[in-house]
């Protein structure tokens, strides 16, 4: 199932693709794609809809397509590729940072660049959504306490991020941060997380071309191992890593974003993002 919110934010409704792409209400069935909705006993009942019977939503704004997040947890320098290009090592163990939930924005939305930013930068990732309760759970019962996965653009600030002190937080969680969607794609239709394309474009220039199999950590790995230190609950995200082609890594001169401008990316399967870049509002 393709799931998704539509609306205007902070009022987005819960929707369903049918099967000729048209988003159907599921507001009177569900409040949100949220909590237990997530879990397999609720995607059962929503599989089981006949969708027909369901009123079609207007062409509207796609809002972020899991509401009430928990927790917000990306994986630093998970592609050794993209490890090499910022002049770090790999790491032996998960790099874990947390990105503000206020930072979750719609797939299509604005980026806000920050005032004072210097370093704005994308990243495209694949998103892991939680379904069900996961604390120290083994690695190969991981997926099982997996929803489903999603598209992310980890925007960050390289400055803020490596250059302000402290940890990577402050240069990730700026409002608008973190576009997801456009859809929670359930885990049964996505036969292999480690064998998924990743692209980014911006104002129409490649910039990230990548695979998700070429992961240092896996997916199944990264969620058993999270669950080590924090417990996971339906509807927490996990950003996990991004391709090389980050604008820091560009030679000879990095390149960072600026007001004006378009992003495009894309998973295979999860759908795709258009964001526009503009000045932060108060």
């Amino acid at each position: 199932m393709k799931l998704l919110r539509i609306g205007p934010k902070g009022h987005e409704k819960p929707a369903i693709l049918d099967a000729q792409g048209v988003a159907r209400d599921l507001s009177g069935l569900v409040d949100d794609l949220a909590g237990d909705v997530l879990s397999d006993e609720g995607q059962r009942k929503l599989a089981a809809l006949d969708l027909s019977t369901l009123p079609a939503l207007p062409d509207d704004r796609i809002g972020p397509c899991v509401g009430h997040v928990g927790k917000f947890i990306c994986v630093g320098l998970n592609y050794a590729d993209h490890a090499k290009e910022t002049g770090k090592a790999p790491p032996d163990e998960p790099i874990l940072f947390m990105k503000a939930t206020t930072a979750i924005n719609g797939p299509n939305d604005d980026i806000e660049i920050p005032r004072t930013s210097q370093k704005a930068d994308w990243e495209v990732e694949l998103g892991v959504v939680i379904g069900k309760r996961a604390k120290y759970i083994a690695e190969a019962e991981a997926l099982d306490h997996v929803a489903g996965y999603c598209l992310v653009n980890d925007v960050s600030e390289r400055s803020f991020q490596s250059e302000r002190g402290g940890q990577w937080t402050k240069g990730k969680s700026h409002d608008t941060f973190g576009p997801i969607g456009p859809w929670l794609v359930t885990r049964d239709e996505v036969a292999d997380p480690q064998n998924l394309g990743l692209w980014l474009d911006v104002d129409g220039v490649r910039r990230q071309t990548g695979n998700t199999n070429t992961m240092i950590f896996g997916v199944a790995f990264l969620v058993s191992y999270i669950s080590q230190f924090m417990t996971l609950e339906p509807g927490d995200i996990i950003a996990t890593g991004t391709p090389p082609g980050v604008g820091m890594g560009i030679k000879p001169e990095p390149v960072f974003l600026r007001e004006g401008q378009v992003i495009t990316l894309g998973i295979d399967g999860l759908g795709s993002q258009r964001q526009t870049t503009i000045a932060a509002g108060a």
